[in-house]
């Protein structure tokens, strides 16, 4: 699926009316079946931007185009069509707590189930076998028949990705996927992404704050601050001087370590997450 962003700006979806844009100006264009990953130090407006190509955010200025389509031009019939072809994960998966494994995963096929079956594989899954295929690419098929409130954190996230495995998306969408996860595990999850979608012919977008993770995986970087874009290069061109650029006065998120929580304003409120695999 193509996407391309042109002069967009957006505001945080928690922020206030009449607040700074949290994107400015963003012009970007990708490629059908294309991988690219997001970095940025944090309140760069990464998930602003994943928000806005997820049909979430309508853009406050600009122009966002998603195939031959113009979203927010669409009938709300048209647009509930389009997201229906996309699937955003969001660095805390919405997934039910009391709720089993299997059901969880395999709603990422509800944009193809009718009502009747959505509500049938609520207590009756339809097909475990294709579901604990999805979680033995995360090393979870065990977990398949647990209740998700007796996951861990890391545990949950490989699930909300284990969703994207089934869902008939054309765009996948992962925002941070990586924030409860050991090196291996992040290592495992992106060349599972990254393997699968370029299996299926799937565009793949990944906002992540761990730059090593982002390099090695991804041919494609494109680096945001301050809500606009300091470059958008091929991976192979993003040198250690671009990036102590991108990431001046956050050093610290660069080696790796976790954004300071203490961010003033609204960017500090967690945005309302909106799952298209429903």
């Amino acid at each position: 699926m193509r996407l391309q962003l042109t002069q967009v700006s957006a505001r945080h979806p928690a922020a206030r009316p009449g607040a700074a844009h949290a994107l400015r100006d963003v012009d970007l264009q990708i490629a059908d079946g294309e991988q690219l990953a997001v970095i940025g130090p944090s309140g760069a407006g990464k998930t602003t931007l994943m928000q806005v190509l997820a049909c979430a955010l309508p853009p406050a200025a600009g122009e966002y185009t998603l195939g031959d389509d113009a979203p927010w031009r669409l009938s709300n019939r048209d647009l509930h069509r389009l997201r229906g072809q996309l699937f955003l994960a969001p660095q805390v998966p919405p997934l039910p707590p009391r709720q089993r494994v299997v059901t969880s995963v395999l709603a990422g096929r509800l944009p193809t189930m009718g009502l009747l079956s959505s509500l049938r594989s609520l207590f009756y899954p339809a097909d475990i076998p294709a579901a604990y295929e999805a979680l033995a690419r995360f090393d979870l098929e065990d977990k398949l028949f647990e209740r998700v409130d007796r996951l861990s954190g890391g545990e949950r996230q490989r699930v909300g990705l284990a969703r994207a495995l089934l869902s008939p998306a054309r765009l996948w969408l992962v925002d941070e996927p990586l924030s409860s996860l050991d090196p291996a595990r992040a290592r495992q999850a992106l060349a599972t992404l990254g393997d699968c979608a370029r299996a299926r012919g799937i565009t793949l977008v990944t906002s992540l704050h761990q730059v090593d993770a982002a390099l090695a995986q991804f041919p494609r970087i494109v680096g945001l601050r301050d809500g606009a874009i300091a470059f958008d290069l091929p991976t192979v061109e993003v040198t250690q001087t671009r990036l102590e650029a991108l990431y001046e006065q956050h050093e610290g998120e660069l080696r790796g370590e976790p954004p300071a929580t203490a961010a003033a304003g609204p960017m500090a409120v967690p945005a309302p997450v909106v799952m298209h695999c429903r």
